[in-house]
């Protein structure tokens, strides 16, 4: 008798009826159905936000020991955390060692697909040996379909090594990293447009939970002023343009003395704003800031409201 027992029960698996006939729709037809698709994530994601917010309490408190948040995926999952990562320095001032970035395969899948490498349970668990995983860290595993036996090794290493583990995952969490993970992050986002393509919605789902977990956890470290990025690191003439403008905004001044105050505070927006708004060389503004514990506001007071 021959087998037709052919479902998978992961929620990335599934075939998704609204698009069943999508090989015969126009182009714009198709923008229409993915876009569709596309509109129910972000609920969806609004549904996880206790779970988020409790996560980045876990690497709040990481980094406030020194220690790190790793993320570890294979596929477009490992890529995601691996952008993520890669983001955090030039946008909040951090070390590129603060938040890290671990995908299966290494360096050539950031560019090149490499789907084995996933299967690869060794690879997993001595990923966190090469990476140093200590007490102090979160390691976030990121597995859209959850059943990803590079990082479900990586996460039961991480642990063992004392860890806190984090899963994030578009379908149903296997029971080991259910009972065994400190926080599960399960935005179950349905089939995707095309079945088990979940670089699709999956990974919408997981850009928007990754955004939130370092952008939150940099927020609540005072790497921000208001809504503004005055830890940044000016690499390019725009963020040269932006700081200089941060600077402008906040204290009053002209273009000229905003470079200049940046030029005295040795490159950082965030030292410049306190050495104008309080009137104080770099020194003293670099004494409050840590007696303020890195938040410009205690400082200088509320940062201007947005005129438009």
């Amino acid at each position: 008798m021959t087998n037709r027992d052919f479902s998978d029960p992961r929620a990335t698996e599934q075939r998704n009826r609204r698009t069943e006939r999508i090989d015969v729709a126009s182009s714009l037809e198709i923008v229409d159905l993915m876009n569709g698709e596309d509109a129910t994530v972000a609920k969806v994601v609004h549904g996880e936000r206790d779970r988020i917010a409790a996560a980045i309490e876990l690497i709040v408190a990481a980094f406030r020991a020194a220690g790190r948040l790793v993320y570890v995926g294979a596929g477009t999952s490992g890529r995601l955390g691996v952008l993520d990562a890669t983001e955090c320095p030039p946008t909040f001032g951090v070390p590129p060692t603060m938040v890290v970035g671990v995908i299966a395969g290494g360096y050539p899948a950031l560019v090149k697909s490499a789907e084995g490498a996933e299967d690869d349970v060794n690879a997993g668990g001595a990923a966190m040996d090469t990476a140093a995983v200590t007490n102090r860290d979160v390691v976030v595993g990121i597995a859209a379909s959850g059943t990803t036996p590079y990082v479900r090794m990586a996460l039961s290493r991480a642990q063992t090594l004392g860890a806190k583990t984090v899963l994030v995952t578009c379908s149903t969490p296997p029971k080991v990293l259910a009972e065994t993970c400190d926080m599960i992050i399960n935005p179950v986002v349905g089939p995707e447009v095309l079945t088990g393509s979940t670089r699709l919605k999956a990974g919408t789902a997981t850009k928007l939970v990754l955004n939130m977990l370092t952008t939150g956890a940099m927020i609540r470290l005072g790497k921000v002023y208001g809504n503004l990025m005055v830890d940044l690191v000016a690499l390019s003439t725009k963020l040269h343009d932006r700081g200089e403008r941060i600077v402008m905004e906040c204290c009053g001044v002209s273009r000229d003395e905003a470079r200049d105050a940046i030029k005295r505070a040795e490159g950082s927006v965030k030292l410049a704003i306190v050495m104008v708004g309080r009137k104080v060389n770099a020194a003293e503004a670099r004494a409050l800031l840590e007696a303020a514990g890195g938040f410009v506001r205690p400082v200088v007071g509320d940062p201007p409201t947005v005129s438009r």
